[in-house]
């Protein structure tokens, strides 16, 4: 009983993962093939939803605050 309720879990919360990835990714790719295309030269368009994944990914992590702060 307990097992189940366990895997149901874990399962729900890959699915929210997923539904999250999807949503940040699609808004990123609109972007990108929207407005930088056009304006910077040398730009590609992204044509896959795992090329836009993946530079969410790449943001995320290079731009993700450090939390070490000068007080």
């Amino acid at each position: 009983m307990k097992l189940g309720i366990i895997l149901s879990a874990i399962v729900g919360i890959i699915l929210v993962a997923i539904g999250i990835g999807i949503l940040f990714a699609f808004p990123v790719m609109w972007l990108w093939n929207g407005c930088l295309v056009g304006l910077v030269t040398g730009i590609n368009q992204i044509t896959s939803f795992w090329q836009a994944f993946g530079i969410m990914v790449l943001f995320s992590l290079l731009f993700k605050p450090s939390g070490i702060s000068n007080k």
